[in-house]
């Protein structure tokens, strides 16, 4: 995997954040997390990312990103 964490834009009143959220860390990902809810910032560049509002947009270290990904869909993405 490479030097650069994962970015996750998310919120904590969002369901699938939390769990995307506690894959990450169940699975010791590194990762930095962005609160959309409280970061205007963020909300900004999670929307310009996946092209629409909805969280979380996990963007991976090649620059590729996922968006309300399942469990499932993380461990392809991440997982060697």
């Amino acid at each position: 995997m490479s030097e650069q964490p994962i970015v996750m834009y998310g919120a904590e009143w969002c369901g699938d954040c939390r769990r995307a959220k506690s894959w990450l860390t169940r699975n010791n990902v590194p990762f930095t997390y962005l609160d959309v809810a409280n970061d205007d910032e963020a909300r900004d560049k999670a929307i310009e990312i996946a092209g629409r509002k909805n969280i979380p947009v996990v963007v991976l270290p090649n620059g590729e990103f996922l968006v309300e990904p399942t469990d499932t869909q993380l461990a392809a993405a991440i997982t060697p």
